[in-house]
């Protein structure tokens, strides 16, 4: 299995960019990948989304020692559960040490967790995004107003859990997460040739070979089709 990723500024974002990407693997069969996007009408957004893929980091190396340690299969769906609890426990201690306010708070969220071993993928989505399995392109928009993870962090994790959108695949053979910046892809000159720029990133194969496949795809768009986002852009990809 091939991993591939970009993380792209885009055109309205000058300063900042205000989106995060995490991938690592808990043990040689069962990786885990998220996407993160503050919020533009948040408080130093890209603060929030790049906390949140640190803290993911940790919860992830902690949970691949302990997998070492331990005679007990845990499923996707554990996983998954597991890494949102720590996730909201480490957001909140954090959004209490340092006094965060809620539109310091603001970051979608994208997790996936991946057992290639029985082929199957779990996902959590809080928020605006696109995931593409094996082709089929889902994208999710609330309309520019995401219900935040920082909105609910007052709450008991189990009854926000329960409520957010959790979706399960098996049969994987190219899956894909993105912040929504993936449809923000807009002419910056006359378009040499019609093209889908969200199929490009998440669907064609072309360049696959190279593990900067995303990267050259985005700078092709740019230089070749004259096609920049105007929203931030961070992809994980997967390809068996």
């Amino acid at each position: 299995m091939k991993i591939y990723t970009t993380l792209q500024r885009g055109r309205y974002h000058p300063i900042n960019c205000e989106d995060y990407l995490f991938y690592d693997n808990i043990n040689p069969h069962t990786f885990v990948a998220a996407v993160m996007d503050g919020s533009t009408m948040g408080r130093d957004s890209h603060l929030i989304s790049t906390l949140t893929g640190k803290l993911l980091r940790k919860i992830v190396k902690a949970k691949s020692y302990a997998d070492l340690r331990s005679l007990v299969n845990v499923s996707a769906e554990e996983h998954l559960a597991d890494i949102a609890r720590q996730l909201f426990q480490e957001l909140n201690i954090i959004r209490n040490q340092v006094q965060l306010e809620r539109y310091e708070l603001m970051t979608t969220l994208i997790l996936l967790v991946y057992d290639q071993k029985i082929d199957k993928a779990v996902l959590l989505i809080v928020g605006d995004g696109a995931i593409c399995i094996n082709g089929n392109i889902s994208i999710f928009d609330q309309d520019n107003k995401p219900d935040y993870i920082g909105y609910h962090l007052a709450e008991h994790f189990d009854s926000w859990y329960q409520r957010q959108y959790r979706l399960t695949f098996q049969h994987i053979r190219d899956i894909s997460i993105s912040t929504d910046g993936v449809a923000s892809f807009t002419p910056i000159k006359p378009v040499v040739a019609e093209l889908d720029p969200i199929r490009f990133l998440l669907v064609d194969q072309e360049k696959s070979e190279t593990d900067e496949m995303l990267n050259m795809k985005c700078k092709a768009l740019e230089h070749q089709f004259n096609m920049r986002a105007t929203d931030d852009v961070a992809i994980v990809r997967f390809i068996r």
